[in-house]
């Protein structure tokens, strides 16, 4: 492995001066002995601001928080909602869990996979779109569905999808 490039990604990736400012707010909610209860709402402060979690920047948390980066990795790899990898600017989390499967998620993952000619986990070439699968988005009467900018598309099927996804690239060519 190359040395060089494996220090810059470990390289601690601060907040800008706003977001610093309300981080610091955030942990200012908590006493200090308690200040990792912070810790979720400084990893969505985080993605907002860079749109995924590097390890430079959970660790920046982690000194933040006074806490091991170990702490940060267990909760920003446990929750789907954290990316720890670059992602598409719509990032389309179709749910995969009982309900949604028994009323067509793994054909609605199958299309869409095929309609972005990406698999899960993956974004286009053009950097609009990155699928993945999560766990129950709390729609379990409204599947299939899936959830892109906190907002949920429901009773999913070809046509709709189709018609997301015409969508969405038109607003992002705006």
């Amino acid at each position: 492995m190359n040395t060089e490039k494996h220090l810059i990604f470990k390289e601690k990736i601060p907040f800008s001066e706003s977001n610093l400012s309300k981080a610091k707010e955030i942990i200012q909610q908590y006493p200090e002995e308690k200040s990792k209860s912070a810790l979720i709402a400084l990893l969505h402060l985080a993605q907002e601001e860079r749109g995924w979690l590097s390890v430079g920047t959970m660790d920046y948390i982690a000194d933040l928080l006074h806490i091991q980066p170990i702490e940060v990795y267990e909760v920003a790899t446990f929750y789907t909602m954290f990316h720890l990898q670059p992602v598409g600017k719509h990032v389309m989390e179709v749910c995969r869990t009982g309900p949604c499967m028994l009323v067509g998620s793994d054909q609605i993952i199958q299309y869409l996979e095929h309609k972005l000619e990406i698999k899960v986990g993956e974004t286009t070439q053009d950097g609009l779109f990155t699928l993945k699968t999560v766990e129950c988005l709390g729609a379990c009467g409204y599947g299939p569905m899936l959830q892109c900018k906190g907002q949920n598309h429901e009773f999913l099927n070809e046509e709709k999808i189709d018609h997301l996804i015409d969508s969405l690239t038109k607003s992002s060519l705006t």
